[in-house]
């Protein structure tokens, strides 16, 4: 850019030099949409932390459960031991809250209609044409086009990543109501 403001400006430039800054910009422009990738990791990743926790929960309200029957077994069994078995006395576990089955039909369709409300119903998604690869003797346009192709994937992973945000921010809602 101060390349061309010191030779004069961009009137005063060849028709190649404006090609090449113009791919270069475009190429540059490329490379700064993969950063929403590692967004959309780092999201998946904390959904998945999260179902770890749902489950680590249901396991440590499993075994609560059966370390009460357990210790019940055991006060029954107290005449066999020299003192009796009394039960610890701790209060229950809590943890992410367990929907009944006929409640998560009703917020599916709930969630359907809150989606549709939205815009958020799932478009088949085009082919890319990314995955063509240019001629060595294509022009500035090409290679722009080019670019312009990647960068119209990019933002379409950006716009999935957005709406599973969305799914997410619903599903968070029903949850908390």
């Amino acid at each position: 850019k101060n390349h061309f403001r010191e030779s004069g400006g961009v009137e005063n430039q060849t028709v190649q030099d404006l090609e090449s800054y113009a791919v270069y910009k475009s190429e540059d422009t490329t490379k700064t949409v993969p950063g929403i990738s590692s967004a959309r990791d780092k999201i998946s990743l904390s959904s998945k932390q999260g179902e770890k926790i749902t489950r680590t929960h249901h396991k440590a309200v499993d075994i609560d459960h059966d370390l009460t029957r357990g210790e019940k077994l055991l006060g029954s069994l107290g005449g066999i031991f020299s003192r009796t078995w009394k039960p610890k006395k701790t209060r229950s576990i809590t943890g992410p809250v367990i929907t009944r089955e006929g409640e998560s039909r009703k917020r599916r369709v709930n969630n359907l209609e809150t989606r549709e409300k939205l815009g958020l119903n799932h478009l088949p998604k085009p082919d890319s044409r990314t995955n063509e690869p240019l001629p060595e003797s294509a022009d500035a346009y090409q290679k722009i086009e080019m670019e312009k192709a990647k960068q119209d994937d990019g933002l379409a992973d950006l716009s999935d990543l957005l709406g599973e945000l969305k799914n997410m921010a619903i599903d968070m809602g029903t949850e908390i109501d």
